[in-house]
């Protein structure tokens, strides 16, 4: 009779364990971990972007594009393939270096894979010559 009741014991320790674990991994905590940098605090200056590239803003997991003169375009810097980083824009294009995925600068939509999924876009504003979250 004691097994029983020591595996009953045993059992019910560990579902409050796992229990308490979930709970420690939920929560109320919203806070968006892949930008660092709050709304408002420059990123880039408009002269950086070049037309028709861009710049990985690798600390914010950002890359920023200037498809036509005057627009600016965010996108997160992940790649949807593997998850490495892009590492540059040219001629229009967003460049993993990991599997030569192939992004569009204008919209981040796959060009060429093995991605199959576009590069989410990242909210932005420019005010003035500054380039920041919006």
């Amino acid at each position: 009779m004691s097994g029983v009741a020591r595996r009953t014991v045993v059992s019910a320790a560990g579902a409050a364990g796992l229990a308490a674990a979930l709970a420690a991994c939920g929560g109320g905590d919203t806070e968006d971990k892949g930008t660092k940098e709050q709304a408002g605090a420059t990123l880039a200056r408009t002269g950086d972007i070049p037309v028709g590239g861009g710049k990985v803003i690798a600390g914010q997991g950002l890359v920023i594009t200037q498809p036509k003169a005057g627009e600016f375009k965010a996108f997160s810097s992940k790649c949807t393939h593997a998850g490495c980083a892009v590492s540059g824009v040219k001629d229009g294009v967003i460049v993993c270096p990991c599997h030569q995925s192939h992004f569009d600068a204008s919209d981040g939509s796959v060009k060429s894979g093995p991605a199959t999924s576009p590069l989410p876009p990242t909210p932005i504003q420019v005010v003035g010559d500054e380039i920041s979250l919006g």
